[in-house]
């Protein structure tokens, strides 16, 4: 199934599940949805971003957190177990990863598409370099974060709103 063919699991802003859509239509529409949010540290307290590819339908070529992506219905794992499996599959990393908050956005991000979403923001430590997929991400890179605030300041062009909105909003992102 092709990944704009996907179904999200649309939700009211305290979580509770509404009902499905198809993902693409959800995001033309703004219909409120789950998804999650992976930030990767290593041991050197730097955090790992992806370069979104450039054929993704939205944010394409952009830098944002280790991995996104939405928990689709009838999928009776935690999101833990969700999260992992999208993150190996996009950087082929396998690690733990800590639940630790929950973000919401809504933001226009081109193409006519909305990003209106619950987002769960997860976390995990993995030394080692990542084996991007191809389709996912383009490029990666280990920064600190106060250098990535930096980068932001001076060409938020390059980087994803939601990326940028966790960043702003200093959602608490620090490793475990």
């Amino acid at each position: 199934m092709s990944q704009t063919k996907k179904k999200v699991i649309l939700t009211n802003k305290n979580g509770l599940e509404i009902g499905s859509m198809e993902k693409l239509k959800a995001h033309k529409f703004g219909k409120l949805h789950k998804a999650y949010s992976i930030f990767i540290y290593n041991y050197r307290n730097e955090l790992l971003l992806q370069k979104r590819a450039n054929q993704k339908y939205h944010s394409g070529g952009l830098w944002t957190n280790t991995c996104c992506s939405h928990p689709e219905p009838n999928d009776k794992r935690n999101i833990e177990e969700i999260a992992k499996e999208r993150l190996f599959c996009e950087m082929g990393i396998f690690c733990n990863l800590k639940k630790i908050t929950k973000f919401y956005y809504n933001v226009k991000v081109g193409n006519e598409l909305i990003e209106h979403e619950l987002s769960t923001i997860l976390i995990g430590l993995y030394d080692d370099d990542p084996i991007l997929n191809p389709l996912e991400a383009s490029d990666y890179k280990w920064c600190h974060i106060n250098d990535i605030i930096l980068d932001i300041k001076k060409y938020p062009q390059k980087y994803t709103s939601w990326f940028k909105r966790i960043i702003k909003e200093e959602i608490n992102i620090q490793p475990i």
